[in-house]
């Protein structure tokens, strides 16, 4: 897989058929994949908050019971910025598209195709990146942030900070970019997809503003977030 490291991904796969969760999990765990299952959106998410975030989603759309892919996708987005294929029987190129445009980085219908699933998930993986620290139930940045995004929850030099969702999901795009300069376009892109119209760099300059005076502390000197002008953002734990 050239310079492609399976070992280093871990991948959540939701699906209420077991035979499908199975199949799936076999083929990625083969290829050198962590993995983990889940057979509902609630169980997904409950995973999330107790063992961290993956590094890719792999979401049916149909589970008749509980809340279905999209919904899932809608809850996960909110809080991070988790990369996601849809593995599906639905072919109406309406949902698709709907899928693809607000949720998803792929979709794959069903029944699964082990050589193709393997692609996608390989493509998707490379073109976003890994995330710069390990993941955890609280990613851990240095001794003086860790992060729950699933709960919302930050722990700023030993004091429990509360965030909001679009906070959450702003400090995860700048997390998994560590060190890199994150673009203005990119950012609103990713927090707001079906708002491009209404998203400007006002409102993300104010989200920017709100997480910063939740995470960093004046008095300690202690900085994550760095305006580039003209440019976007950085997260730059150490000053670099």
């Amino acid at each position: 897989m050239n310079d492609f490291s399976a070992e280093s991904y871990r991948i959540l796969v939701v699906d209420d058929s077991l035979s499908i969760l199975e199949i799936v999990r076999a083929t990625l765990t083969l290829q050198g994949f962590q993995v983990m299952t889940a057979e509902s959106g609630e169980q997904a998410l409950e995973i999330m908050e107790t063992e961290g975030l993956p590094h890719l989603g792999i979401f049916d759309i149909n589970m008749p019971l509980g809340m279905d892919g999209l919904e899932l996708c809608e809850r996960v987005l909110q809080f991070s910025d988790l990369p996601i294929v849809m593995l599906t029987a639905v072919e109406e190129s309406s949902t698709i598209v709907e899928t693809i445009d607000r949720y998803a980085e792929d979709y794959m219908t069903k029944p699964v195709k082990t050589g193709e699933l393997l692609a996608r998930v390989r493509r998707v993986l490379r073109s976003i990146g890994n995330f710069a620290y390990p993941l955890a139930q609280f990613v851990e940045v240095d001794e003086n942030l860790k992060v729950n995004f699933a709960t919302l929850t930050a722990i700023v030099q030993g004091e429990e900070v509360s965030l909001t969702p679009t906070e959450a999901k702003l400090l995860y795009i700048l997390m998994r970019q560590k060190g890199r300069v994150v673009s203005t376009d990119f950012m609103l892109r990713r927090l707001w997809p079906s708002e491009n119209d209404f998203a400007d760099e006002d409102r993300l300059r104010v989200y920017v503003h709100r997480l910063r005076s939740k995470i960093e502390r004046k008095k300690s000197g202690v900085r994550y977030v760095y305006s580039k002008r003209r440019k976007g953002y950085a997260f730059l734990p150490d000053g670099s």
